[in-house]
């Protein structure tokens, strides 16, 4: 599916992406014909600015669970668009293998299992993706990237000394020369090298 777009007329009583597409992922279809029962419910949902995720639970005229199955959709926001068009968004499910991979572990928690392997493929890429993002530096620590990273200067370093100051933080090298900066260094793989410790050395008093 595409990209839908629309004024603020368009989105009607709601006033942001993510109540909008709260709304369009809540609904209960009665039986109709030969049309079954359908029914869809927001269980938790978590927009952060470029994508929206949610665990939508579809379930029978019983109200029991058939299945929580993740949602995703691109989102664009300008509130101040000059043609009107404020809002668009642009749909997936998870057994479309969606790129984006940023989904929060409160979603992913609620899903129920699948078979699928284009869901399972993107299940596993959010939580190597939180995995990532959940290890902690503290100041002075060494970090290897797996190959050389290159530089607007042209220069080429693997391994960096994180240094924190404040909300702040840089790299430099492990000599402590130089100051870098990596774009979402915590969503990038590296190890961070355990160095050993040096003994001090005690002198006994005169």
């Amino acid at each position: 599916m595409g990209w839908l777009s629309m004024t603020r007329m368009g989105m009607g009583a709601y006033d942001t992406p993510k109540a909008y597409l709260d709304a369009q992922l809540t609904y209960e279809h009665p039986a109709a014909d030969e049309t079954p029962f359908r029914a869809l419910r927001v269980l938790k949902s978590v927009y952060s600015g470029s994508a929206y995720y949610a665990a939508a639970e579809r379930y029978d005229e019983h109200d029991e669970t058939i299945d929580i199955t993740a949602v995703v959709c691109l989102v664009r926001w300008n509130p101040r668009a000059a043609d009107g068009y404020i809002f668009a968004y642009k749909d997936l499910d998870e057994t479309c293998g969606p790129v984006e991979t940023a989904c929060p572990k409160s979603v992913l928690e609620l899903l129920t299992p699948t078979s699928h392997p284009w869901a399972l493929d993107w299940r596993r890429r959010c939580y190597r993706l939180l995995a990532l993002k959940g290890r902690r530096l503290g100041d002075g620590d060494l970090i290897r990237f797996p190959a050389p990273m290159r530089f607007s200067d042209g220069s080429e370093h693997r391994e960096f000394r994180f240094r924190r100051g404040g909300q702040k933080t840089v790299l430099t090298l492990t000599d402590g020369r130089g100051r870098f900066k990596i774009s979402r260094l915590l969503e990038r793989r590296f190890e961070i090298v355990r160095e050993p410790k040096v003994a001090k050395t005690f002198f006994p008093a005169a």
